[in-house]
Formats: C-alpha cells, structure tokens, sequence
C-alpha cells in the first residue's frame, strides 16, 4: 500500500493510532498545567484583594484610635498588598513558553517571586521594630478598645484567607503560594496577638500604655521568622534540590514498569515554579539496536509525562544493563 496518496502522507494505522495517543497525552498534559495556573492565580488574587481590604481598615483604624500596633500590621499589609502582586505577576510570566534565551522556560519565575515576598517581609518587620523601638522614649497612651476590636477581625479574616492559600499551595506545590499562606498566618497571629493586647490593656493598670508597643515588636519577631522560613524554601528550591522521595519513587516505579527496562540507575528530578523537570538514566539489553532503545527511552518518557502531569519535560539516557 503506497505511503502518499494525491500529496497527502498516508501512515499505516498503528503508527496513526500511536500517534494520536501521543497528542491525547500531550494535550491532557497541557490542560492539566493550565489549570494548575489557573487555580494558583486565583488564590493569589483572592489574597491580593483580602490584604487591600484590611491594609485600609487597619490603618483607618491605628490612625483613629493612635495604635502604634494597629499601624505596624497596616504597614505589614501594604507588604502583603505588594507581595500578592509580585505572585499574580510572576504566575504570569512562569507560563511564557521556552525561548531561545530561556530553552528551559520561565517557570523559576514563581520561586523567585516566592525569594521576593521573604525579603520584603524580614525587611518590613525590621523598619517595623526600629520605629517602634524609638517610641519607648517617648509618652506612651493606651489606645482605645475599637483597635483591638479591628484587628480581631482582621486576625480571623487572615486565618480564613491561609487556610485556603495553604490549601491550594499543597495541592500545587507552589514556593510562592507557600509563601504567601505563611504570610497570612504570621499576619493573623500578629493581629490576634495585638488583639488581645489592646483589649486586655485596660486591666492592667500602669502597664497599659506599653502592651501596645511590646505588641508591635512582638509581631515584628513573627514576621522575621516567617521571612527567614519562606527564604531558606525558596532559595533551596531555586538551588535545584531534589524533589521529595515520594515523587521520585514514583517516576522510578513507572520508567521501571515500561517493557525492556531492566533497572533506573539514576534518576533527578528538580522542581521549577509549579512544574518540574526530571534527568532519567535506564539500563536495557545491551545486544539490542540503537533504534530500538531509542523507542524505548521515547515509550519512558511518555508515559512519565502521561501519569507524572506536572512534569514538564523529561531527559532520558540509555545504558547498556549489567547483570
């Protein structure tokens, strides 16, 4: 039967159905990163209009009831405002595709956006404790009760908001969502904390006027763990660690499960943003041709791409297996 036919290429059915599955796979794939995206940049732009909402509350309120506490967690919030944004930005151009200068993508973007918001949070809390260190030299007021009522409220709206960044960060592995949700709980244990502080202040006599301080350096100690924490996950994944035992576990059982792979003698897989890239080194026959392990490598990396959708791309080498 003659391959072309009035111009047209025409393929023996198998190789035909072989390769639509193929495109089958690859577009799942596709769809199944896109809606990773998707749902990334939506929990980024919930936690951007959260921390605008409460960044004007609190600052309304410290500058009304003269909470130096109240304007540290506002000032934190304009962080977060800021933070939120360098998320929603670099989610975006993490799904740029590969280019000439950047054959493998642009998916660091997220983990550095992730580097970013650490920073500017270790940077915020120490301005923060230096301001507020300075006011101890000076008259100290107890600020009214509507104070410690606002940040209540804040602290519990950012609880709500990190249970569900935290949750859809879990489920996408996402460095910068991590880090965001992190944010969120430190910014709700610090307005909880200046909560209790403000409303209890009244009951302690001539202590009072420096709950409010000793509050605000309190949260700033929260912040500067919660920088130092989301830093050393960033950096660690920008360094290209390896991805955690289970996923390499798995990707090691599914290359070993493909026909006429005898062992996987080396195997990495390092994350970028929310996808990974995974380095893979099979034994097979040595006695068999140059094509046919090239099928094999080819029959590996398609079903690790097919099973494993977070994978972005996958480097398959062959070795000759020794017994």
């Amino acid at each position: 039967m003659p391959l072309f036919h009035k111009g047209r290429p025409q393929f023996p059915r198998q190789l035909q159905n072989s390769l639509s599955k193929t495109k089958s796979r690859d577009q799942a794939s596709i769809d199944h990163r896109q809606r990773v995206y998707v749902d990334a940049s939506r929990a980024a732009v919930w936690g951007l209009g959260v921390n605008l909402v409460l960044m004007v509350a609190k600052l309304a309120g410290g500058i009304v009831t003269g909470s130096s506490a109240l304007i540290a967690d506002a000032v934190n919030s304009v962080g977060d405002v800021a933070s939120a944004l360098a998320v929603r930005g670099a989610l975006g151009v993490a799904q740029i595709e590969e280019d000439e200068d950047h054959p493998y993508g642009h998916t660091k973007a997220e983990s550095i956006a992730g580097l970013c918001v650490a920073l500017l949070v270790a940077f915020s809390a120490g301005i923060l404790a230096i301001e507020t260190f300075k006011r101890f030299g000076e008259d100290l007021e107890v600020p009214g009760k509507i104070a410690g009522v606002i940040a209540a409220v804040c602290g519990i709206t950012k609880e709500i908001i990190y249970r569900y960044t935290r949750r859809v960060a879990g489920k996408l592995d996402s460095t910068a969502l991590k880090a965001a949700a992190w944010d969120h709980r430190s910014d709700a244990i610090g307005s909880g904390l200046v909560a209790v502080s403000l409303l209890s202040a009244p009951l302690l006599g001539p202590l009072a006027p420096w709950v409010d301080p000793i509050a605000a350096i309190c949260v700033c100690g929260v912040l500067v763990f919660t920088g130092v924490r989301i830093f050393s996950h960033a950096a660690r994944e920008l360094m290209d660690q390896q991805a955690d035992s289970e996923m390499v576990n798995l990707a090691r059982q599914i290359a070993g499960s493909v026909d006429q792979v005898q062992d996987v003698e080396k195997l990495r897989i390092r994350k970028s943003g929310l996808e990974y890239f995974a380095e893979i080194h099979i034994q097979i026959d040595g006695n068999l041709s140059v094509s046919t392990g090239h099928r094999i490598g080819h029959k590996v990396k398609d079903r690790l791409l097919a099973e494993m959708p977070r994978v972005r791309d996958v480097h398959v080498h062959i070795e000759p297996f020794e017994p």
